[in-house]
């Protein structure tokens, strides 16, 4: 697996644990109305939807094209598989 897929991978899991750790909150609120309770299965559509765009983002960002234009903007990443500090 290359290190952008592996990259493209852990945003969309960020993602979902970042999305998970908000649903105990959302189920307390749409328990306590009707009205959210039929919007409950659209919200947990927006939350996969969200880890899905994450992981596809961060794997177009990734890209050398769009790494090239963060470096210039000194938001660059540089991959180091020897395991060294920089």
């Amino acid at each position: 697996m290359t290190p952008k897929t592996k990259r493209a991978i852990r945003t969309a899991l960020q993602t979902a644990a970042a999305v998970v750790t908000v649903v105990p909150a959302l189920a307390a609120v749409v328990a306590d109305s009707d009205a959210l309770a039929v919007a409950a299965p659209w919200l947990v559509g927006a939350a996969a939807s969200a880890a899905a765009v994450a992981g596809i983002a961060a794997r177009a960002m990734a890209s050398p094209v769009v790494e090239a234009l963060l470096d210039r903007v000194g938001l660059g990443l540089v991959d180091d598989d020897a395991g060294g500090d920089q």
